[in-house]
């Protein structure tokens, strides 16, 4: 990589070509049925695969992955007693739990049947508990996802029962669960394969099954995250996987086999994309001026190796920016942060390390004023 030479308080960005070993430098890009996909790495929001990502779609009980988060923030104990009300009671279409009016529920029990089985009818009780009205939660839910760049999506309600105006992206549903799963009580809600739904008036009970077949099958490090299926949505499902403490996120809309997809889209984030080099650690970066030093300039080295996983078709995109944030005044120590370098990938970072000198720059002497 190049040396920079960078003047105090200026950006600097170079382009950076990892080097890259035969044995990843090819393009094995999965082949997926579904209309819209997308592979997303949890900790960087960094797109590893996209196939129609930006494209409007029905996103079905996907839907429910913004209603839960809703109410999760909303602040509501989650043993708190929910009392049902005719609106709630009276949806029977899709998936539902089977509310009567006057039914009691906690809150809990009934984000569990919204996430587990899909029951539309236990959202429209969630949302009228945590907002009050039905249509300020849902205010809620587009005001969220508007804060989250989710701004291709808007909703008209809370369980995802199709409207020609509530629609998504593969990638908009992508940033919606990234952000989901940072919140403990929903990644615990998410990768829940069974349990009891319990009746607070009465000795009813349920046993509710996830629906996301992936948290019941042999895949390693499934984890989540949500099923959705409608008419005019199709087969939908969001799956999250963790393997060494890197997770990823699988988006497959209106697919003709959306577990395959997902495996698929997973396999290849975790098989096939392979960690590159960015910089190394003492690596010299680039050079940058002292005021009052005996030496004009500092050394910035990288305080350590980063490694990025980067797709084949990704690996000549790979930008440093270095940031030096003041101007720097002597005496320098070796190791002090001097600044920092930012690594970005189509504009989204993808790692940060910071920038130390690599060497000692002593205060330039009294008597060096003086010129003879």
């Amino acid at each position: 990589m190049m040396n920079l030479v960078v003047r105090a308080g200026v950006l600097a960005i170079i382009m950076v070509f990892a080097v890259i070993s035969p044995a990843i430098a090819q393009d094995n890009k999965p082949n997926v049925s579904a209309d819209a996909a997308v592979l997303l790495d949890s900790a960087t929001g960094q797109v590893l695969f996209a196939k129609n990502e930006n494209k409007r779609m029905y996103p079905a009980s996907l839907t429910k992955i913004m209603t839960v988060l809703i109410a999760l923030e909303s602040g509501c104990d989650q043993d708190e007693v929910i009392t049902v009300s005719r609106k709630a009671a009276s949806w029977n279409a899709g998936s539902i739990l089977g509310l009567q009016v006057n039914d009691k529920l906690t809150f809990e029990n009934l984000l569990k049947s919204a996430m587990l089985v899909s029951a539309n009818d236990s959202t429209i009780a969630i949302a009228e508990h945590t907002a009050g009205e039905y249509d300020t939660f849902v205010n809620w839910m587009n005001l969220k996802a508007q804060l989250l760049g989710a701004r291709k999506t808007r909703f008209v309600n809370t369980h995802g029962w199709s409207h020609p105006n509530h629609y998504t992206t593969a990638l908009d549903l992508a940033r919606i669960t990234r952000y989901a799963l940072t919140n403990k009580e929903f990644v615990r809600l998410c990768s829940t394969r069974e349990a009891v739904i319990t009746w607070q008036d009465s000795d009813r009970k349920c046993k509710a099954w996830n629906t996301n077949r992936l948290l019941h099958s042999d895949y390693q490090g499934v984890d989540g995250v949500k099923t959705g299926t409608t008419a005019m949505a199709g087969d939908c499902l969001i799956a999250s996987a963790t393997r060494q403490g890197r997770q990823l996120i699988a988006v497959v809309l209106h697919s003709d086999n959306r577990y395959q997809d997902a495996r698929k889209l997973l396999d290849y984030g975790f098989k096939s994309i392979r960690p590159v080099t960015a910089c190394r650690e003492q690596e010299i970066i680039a050079l940058v001026p002292v005021n009052g030093g005996l030496n004009s300039h500092a050394t910035l080295v990288a305080g350590k190796t980063l490694n990025v996983w980067l797709p084949y078709e990704q690996q000549d995109q790979l930008v440093r920016e270095v940031r030096i944030d003041n101007e720097i005044q002597a005496p320098v120590r070796c190791g002090q942060k001097l600044g920092d370098i930012i690594f970005t990938v189509n504009g989204t970072r993808v790692g940060k390390i910071p920038l130390i000198a690599g060497g000692e720059v002593p205060k330039s002497p009294w008597y060096h004023l003086f010129k003879l």
